[in-house]
């Protein structure tokens, strides 16, 4: 998609702005004779269908979204979504006009995505709007709807990822097909959820028994998990990367809303992304248990064995990559003003690297999904056909089978590449015209012509711009109109790599002839590289030459700590994973990744550490959790505030690899976070009781986000079951008092000890049609519902039908008077609200960043 500078390649962005300017035009400036001129050339439509393709582009985009695929939740808010609101606004009447009510994509699985197109007017206008519009927002703001373009939720769906995949999404910023990636490896029955409110969280077996057996096994996987992580995590990978730095945080916090163990975010060019290195047998690693020295250059602990390293290749790996983005012009406009062939041109080669850095990572088997919302042959089919001729062993997927219901047409055969030239016939040196070349020949003729040079001094373009000879099936690929189901412009090819031939061992030479001897591989080769790299190694890119031939090592920097990098120093005149020749300079990489990497260490704690140990015992948690899957983020390695989770093979990357190599930016999930206050009761007093209790590792509890991922190693016997008048009792007061709650909610809860518990809302099949589990901290005498204020609002809409929180009351009280902000109602006494997303770690998410791709209006 069309994006901001610097989306995985190095300082580049569409050069028309093209993703930025989205100003209104009329209709009547809806016009580009060179847009129409280069794609009627290109022959994208049949004559019959130009007209109607034009004129959809001039229409407004439709709102869309989709649920989050997570099981029970998404399930209940499909069901909400369809038999209320969709069912009370499908008889609305605007103006003497009916109203189209939400109405479901039909290509999308299980119905979970939603369009609609309504003016804002009658957003403002219509009381039944405004509530469905309400509901959006504050499910967007918790994760559990996604503000999402409808063709760019296509990419990941023909990725087909399972829970067990390595993923790679190699230009992932903003993040709404990251958040697609993650739910789809979160999507067995027997995993967490993973949403960042306490909406309907599926009940481990061992809590309800109405719920099935969460003891079945996942699919067979690339890692070897330990028993109890089998049971409740993931076993697969996901790293989101973004060459920039400030949309990297945005990506970390548009994430936050789907926590997951098995998330990495890094920040680096997608073009020359280099080898992960992971241990040959994760089964091995750590086996000495938690004796490992602790280091905080390489990640935390590392062991005192050497064990053979090899790199991280990929099951699936996705590349939308920037792009000219001029399948977005219903919500970029100033497309038309600005459009111009140079900018597929230029884009050309970074595309083409990133998507041949892709090959390379990609395991046999393993599947590519390519993707752009631009339209020009130059950065699709040009690109997929030079990559298919420039390494071996790929082929191109038929996907007409796979989500029947989406219309598309079949990718490019034959097109013809045209420049951007001054216009011969005019006196205004800036005016430009387009001049088509058949062939790359001709093309080459003009260019050592007297009018080619002449033509601004321009580099050669590429000849894989043009078509080759050769059938590599580009009709398999897919394009994507927007007169075919109203959505915008875009390209989708999916790659597959061939798995590879078993290799014959050759025969012995006869009896009394000495065999000659192999040539040996360097010691330093076989252990970092494996034979899989030396092989890959040897394959020609010669359709684009590399302009960093120094960076692209397949042999990773070694680790701080390492063997060969004793003493946590990075070697001198290295650049990205070594080799030969001096390494990038300061200012190119500052350049390349738009901002400076100063990011906190991932140390990991020992299982038997106090902390550890504490929260393990006052949380109520049973043996089985993986204690020794904790990290914190500081310098110190000391667990100061929170603790962050993450499943076996994120454990692995951050151990043994040098996490400023690979500039990772954020990993895992916070679990656990020390409570500053205790309600009412300062921070001193608090701190004052703890240390009366012998508690000298502080007070931690569970995070909302956290509970999905630690609930399976609750202690049944510690879970308290509430009613439907302690809900709301929680709900409507930010500390309520325990008197104000059920009886029997106050009878169990009443003679516990204060600090963290987690509250259980049986299933009625009315209000609430699964279990409903939330975090809360007990004091003396009075409760709180440990989730945020957006998060609160959200559940209350659901289960309750409106927004009783005191935020909803004071929000609802401002909009009666026509005013922004407004006094507390109800007599309540407001206090500041414990929110669940507290200040975090230095440098790990700009809670400021606002994405325009997944923000509902």
């Amino acid at each position: 998609m069309a994006r901001k500078k610097g989306r995985g390649g190095p300082g580049r962005k569409p050069r028309n702005g093209a993703n930025v300017d989205s100003a209104p035009i009329s209709k009547d400036e809806m016009h580009n004779e060179k847009f129409e001129a280069y794609y009627k050339m290109q022959g994208i439509l049949p004559e019959d269908e130009w007209d109607q393709f034009l004129q959809a582009f001039r229409e407004p985009l439709p709102t869309t979204f989709r649920v989050a695929g997570c099981r029970q939740t998404a399930t209940v808010l499909n069901d909400l979504i369809k038999n209320t609101y969709a069912a009370q606004l499908n008889n609305v009447h605007v103006e003497g006009e009916k109203v189209q009510p939400p109405t479901q994509i039909p290509w999308y699985p299980e119905g979970l995505a939603w369009q609609f197109n309504v003016p804002k007017k009658v957003i403002r206008k219509e009381q039944d709007f405004k509530r469905f519009h309400s509901f959006l927002v504050f499910e967007t703001d918790v994760g559990n709807i996604s503000r999402q373009e409808s063709v760019s939720m296509v990419p990941p769906l023909f990725l087909d990822v399972k829970p067990h995949h390595l993923v790679l999404d190699m230009c992932a910023a903003p993040g709404s097909k990251t958040a697609q990636l993650l739910e789809a490896i979160h999507s067995s029955p027997h995993l967490p959820n993973p949403t960042s409110t306490p909406t309907i969280t599926e009940c481990p077996s061992h809590l309800s028994s109405s719920l099935p057996d969460s003891s079945a096994s996942n699919p067979p996987s690339s890692t070897t998990p330990s028993s109890s992580e089998e049971l409740t995590f993931p076993t697969g990978l996901l790293i989101a990367n973004d060459s920039d730095h400030k949309r990297t945080h945005m990506l970390i916090h548009q994430s936050a809303r789907l926590p997951s163990p098995v998330l990495v975010v890094t920040n680096l060019d997608a073009s020359i992304f280099p080898f992960v290195r992971i241990p040959a047998d994760l089964g091995r690693v750590n086996t000495e248990g938690d004796g490992g020295e602790k280091d905080g250059g390489s990640g935390g602990e590392t062991t005192k064995t050497k064990t053979k390293m090899i790199p991280l290749h990929f099951d699936r790996i996705l590349c939308d990559v920037p792009c000219s983005g001029d399948g977005t012009l219903r919500k970029n406009m100033g497309i038309w003003k600005k459009w111009s062939c140079a900018d597929g041109n230029g884009l050309h080669s970074l595309q083409l690297r990133i998507l041949q850095r892709a090959m390379r990572m990609l395991k046999p088997g393993g599947r590519i999904v390519y993707s752009t919302c631009s339209m020009n042959p130059a950065e699709n089919e040009a690109v997929v056909g030079a990559a298919l001729r420039s390494i071996p062993g790929f082929k191109l997927i038929d996907t007409t089978p796979h989500l029947p219901l989406l219309l598309r047409r079949p990718g490019l055969t034959t097109w013809i590449p045209a420049l951007s030239i001054p216009n011969p016939t005019s006196t205004d040196k800036k005016e430009r015209s387009i001049k088509f070349f058949p062939t790359y020949a001709s093309y080459s003729e003009w260019f050592e012509s007297d009018g080619g040079g002449k033509g601004g001094g321009r580099g050669k373009a590429l000849e894989s711009l043009w078509p080759m000879s050769g059938d590599v099936g580009l009709e398999r690929c897919m394009r994507i109109y927007p007169h075919l189901q109203d959505t915008g412009g875009f390209f989708v090819a999916v790659l597959e790599k061939e798995l590879a031939k078993p290799v014959e061992p050759k025969k012995r030479q006869a009896s009394g002839i000495p065999a000659p001897k192999a040539k040996k591989p360097k010691l330093e080769q076989e252990e970092e590289g494996g034979e899989d790299d030396m092989v890959e190694d040897d394959v020609e890119e010669a359709v684009v030459p590399d302009p960093n031939p120094h960076t692209e090592s397949n042999t990773p920097t070694p680790a701080p700590g390492s063997e060969s990098n004793k003493g946590g120093k990075q070697q001198k005149g290295k650049g990205n994973g070594g080799g030969k020749g001096k390494g990038k300079g300061r200012r190119e990489e500052l350049d390349e990744t738009g901002g400076d990497f100063n990011e906190n260490p991932y140390i990991y704690l020992a299982a038997d550490d106090p902390v550890v140990q504490t929260c393990i015992k006052k949380l109520h948690l049973t043996p089985s959790f993986p204690s020794s899957n904790l990290f914190v983020r500081n310098p110190t390695g000391q667990p100061a505030r929170s603790l962050y989770l993450t499943n076996e093979i994120v454990k692995s990357i951050l151990q043994n690899n040098d996490y400023e190599r690979l500039r990772i930016t954020s990993a895992g999930t916070r679990v656990f976070i020390k409570q500053q206050g205790d309600g009412g009761v300062s921070k001193l007093k608090a701190a004052e009781a703890a240390e009366e209790e012998g508690n000298t590792t502080g007070r931690f509890r569970i995070l909302s986000e956290g509970l999905p991922l630690v609930l399976p190693f609750v202690e049944k016997e510690s879970v308290v079951e509430g009613d439907m008048q302690t809900l709301r009792c929680l709900l409507e007061v930010y500390h309520p008092l325990l008197e104000r709650c059920g009886e029997r909610f106050r009878n169990e809860l009443g003679g516990r000890p204060s600090g963290n518990h987690v509250v259980r809302f049986p299933k009625d099949g009315d209000t609430l049609t699964h279990d409903l589990l939330v975090p809360i901290w007990k004091s003396n005498v009075s409760l709180s519902l440990m989730i945020d204020k957006k998060a609160k609002s959200a559940l209350s809409l659901r289960v309750l039908g409106e927004d009783v929180t005191v935020a909803g009351k004071v929000a609802a009280e401002a909009a009666s008077k026509g005013r922004r902000g407004g006094a507390p109602v109800d007599g309540d006494t407001v206090v500041a609200e414990p929110e669940d997303d507290e200040a975090v770690d230095a440098g790990e998410v700009d809670e400021n960043a606002e994405d325009v791709d997944d923000v509902m209006e």
